[in-house]
């Protein structure tokens, strides 16, 4: 006692006096702003010695102009001569075009019953009677829309690109999947293929391909390989360590390993991986047209040119349609792996396949010989003047002139003049130091100082490139329509989780607004609100809107029903229980949907701008229309480079544990 006694006022005291700087150190966020404030009073009066004013300063630009120009160049006088594309790229253009011919040709052979029968067959195997009686549905309503065979174009062509956007997905997920090393090279070029707006690539491969067929294939490869490249590392990187010990323990080589544990291990991600190829390739569908897509996508983008809604909403549902019944089919071959064991029925296995095969032949050859191959144009229905004389009602009482709340017209031009000009004007007139200082603030304070540094430099990039102030455009778009979309989709989310009748009433309505394409409701959206940037903003909440609905609503259900029942013990009422409970355990669902806001209003960029969006997005089209490689490409990275760093602000890092845990 008394050697402990006389040390305890000491350790007290030390206590009481380190008391306040432990409390700094553990409030992280705040020694993190300290730090940052002292590097910033250091550098700040250095930089704005060296380049005054609120502009990026000109001696910090690089100009990729001259070399993007002179490569543009050589290609188009080397396109017809060179060994490259005499020997290479022009077999393969000609490998699909033959492709896509001969299914096309395959397609018109069955005739419409064989391809009706043949659809729901296979969604019979797959997925059951609901599905295929579903399939059947689908195909006819695009056969009385009179869009057979526009329908069948694109099917052509999706099927063609899905299977070598499977394929290079597969090959560059297998290497991503066994090799660490090429994991690490691979990410960084997903992610750019990932996030660079489609419309930027267009322009290069047009000018490799020319405007036609292989070109609207190419593109739609790069748009929708990666996500069964990343499906396909996730599944191989993520096979059961027990089971994969077990198998080289019996003296397998590294092929047999593969074919034996890893990929069967690994069947679900693949599987998902071409439920979302399917899905991203249909989303090109109209994208694809402005290089010689033909189809669907075509006939929905001439209709834009003529702003004819009806036109479009004929070309759009059967995009709808088939990407619904893609993923619907594909998503319930997912669920049912390893259930066919199971399965009892005498048509089990390939007894059923075959059975599918020969009554889709015979129906073809029945349809073949009685003469009635294509659709009979008598039943055809046509929407397209009734639903352009119910968008003519819409405009001519609600434009303008509505009592008391204004018409649309009104709204646009009241959120361009509170909204979008104070935040685009605000952010021009910050110094450009400014900015990245509070890029690395926010992206510091949620992650660590790599996210940061990472953030910093994606948004000095566009300083770099030279479209600073149209990059602030942009931005302060982009975050007008993030805000929007999040506080749509967090209260109707909220609601969708808490009312299953209103999840199923808003299934069928976010299904068909996550497929529709984009081109589709611009027409509208131009039509109530107009051109400029507010109906640009508009397109791309529509578009944003049913993810974050779908991830909140989804979140706040997976929230652990233990906690739910003891708030619920203690009398908590549902609003307490929603606020204390669910969303702060839900909080990794809501930033995941904060972080798909900004990933598909990103996407939606450059739509925008063919209904006055303009800024970035204006020159990734001009550069298309004009064939103008270097603004086309320097409006796309720059973009790149604008999802970047919002990815990095929205998306927390983990802490290493290790980390925490000796600060503790």
């Amino acid at each position: 006692m008394s050697t402990t006694a006389p040390t305890t006022p000491r350790a007290l005291g030390a206590e009481t006096k380190t008391g306040p700087v432990q409390a700094l150190l553990r409030r992280r966020g705040l020694a993190k702003l300290l730090l940052l404030a002292v590097v910033a009073a250091v550098l700040v009066p250095l930089i704005n010695a060296q380049w005054p004013g609120a502009l990026w300063p000109s001696d910090l630009t690089v100009d990729v102009s001259g070399p993007l120009g002179k490569t543009s160049d050589w290609i188009i006088d080397n396109r017809d001569s060179h060994w490259l594309f005499v020997y290479f790229l022009g077999h393969l253009s000609n490998a699909v075009v033959i492709s896509v011919r001969g299914v096309y040709l395959l397609l018109l052979a069955l005739g419409w019953t064989g391809v009706v029968a043949g659809a729901s067959l296979v969604a019979w195997r797959v997925a059951g009677v609901r599905l295929a009686v579903l399939t059947a549905a689908s195909f006819g309503v695009c056969g009385l829309l009179g869009m057979w065979v526009p329908t069948m174009q694109t099917l052509a062509l999706m099927v063609v690109a899905v299977l070598a956007a499977v394929v290079l997905g597969m090959l560059m997920g297998l290497a991503a999947g066994l090799s660490e090393r090429i994991f690490r090279i691979l990410r960084p070029v997903l992610d750019t293929m990932q996030v660079l707006p489609a419309f930027s690539y267009l322009l290069p491969v047009a000018l490799i391909f020319g405007v036609g067929v292989p070109a609207a294939v190419f593109a739609t490869v790069v748009y929708a390989a990666p996500p069964m490249a990343r499906l396909t590392a996730l599944g191989l990187r993520g096979a059961d360590g027990g089971v994969m010990e077990a198998v080289t323990s019996l003296g397998t080589t590294a092929r047999q390993r593969l074919f034996s544990a890893r990929l069967p291990l690994a069947r679900k991600e693949l599987l998902l991986g071409l439920n979302q190829t399917i899905m991203m390739a249909l989303s090109m569908a109209v994208i694809a047209s402005m290089i010689g897509g033909a189809g669907l996508g075509d006939r929905v983008y001439q209709a834009l040119g003529t702003v004819d809604v009806g036109a479009a909403l004929a070309g759009g549902i059967p995009i709808v349609l088939l990407a619904v019944v893609l993923d619907r089919v594909t998503g319930a071959a997912g669920e049912r792996l390893g259930a066919h064991a199971e399965d009892t029925s005498p048509l089990r296995g390939w007894r059923g396949w075959s059975l599918a095969g020969v009554v889709t032949v015979a129906v073809a050859l029945v349809v073949r010989f009685a003469g009635r191959l294509e659709w009979p144009t008598s039943w055809t229905v046509d929407i397209v003047e009734p639903v352009n004389t119910a968008k003519d009602w819409m405009v001519d009482h609600l434009y303008t002139g509505v009592p008391v709340v204004g018409g649309t017209a009104d709204w646009a031009a009241h959120f361009t003049t509170w909204v979008l000009d104070p935040v685009r004007d605000g952010m021009q007139d910050l110094p450009w130091w400014s900015v990245l200082l509070v890029v690395a603030a926010l992206a510091w304070l949620i992650g660590t100082w790599q996210t940061a540094l990472t953030a910093v430099l994606g948004m000095a990039g566009i300083g770099v490139l030279g479209v600073w102030d149209k990059s602030l455009d942009t931005l302060a778009q982009v975050l007008a329509a993030v805000a929007v979309t999040v506080v749509l989709g967090f209260a109707i989310g909220i609601a969708t989780a808490r009312s299953t009748r209103l999840e199923r009433l808003l299934r069928p309505v976010l299904d068909i607004f996550q497929t529709m394409p984009q081109f589709v409701y611009l027409i509208p959206v131009v039509a109530l609100f107009g051109i400029g940037r507010a109906p640009a903003v508009a397109a791309a909440v529509v578009y944003a809107l049913p993810a974050v609905i779908r991830i909140t609503a989804q979140g706040l259900r997976q929230v652990d029903s233990g906690a739910m029942e003891a708030s619920r013990s203690l009398g908590a009422t549902s609003w307490q229980q929603l606020r204390q409970v669910q969303l702060p355990l839900a909080r990794p669902a809501l930033l995941l949907a904060l972080n798909q806001a900004v990933v598909l209003v990103l996407a939606v960029v450059v739509i925008g701008a063919l209904v006055g969006g303009g800024a970035l997005g204006y020159d990734v089209v001009f550069g298309i229309a004009q064939g103008d490689l270097a603004t086309g490409m320097v409006g796309g990275v720059a973009i790149v480079c604008l999802g970047l760093m919002l990815d990095r602000v929205t998306q927390p890092t983990a802490r290493r544990e290790s980390g925490s845990k000796k600060g503790a």
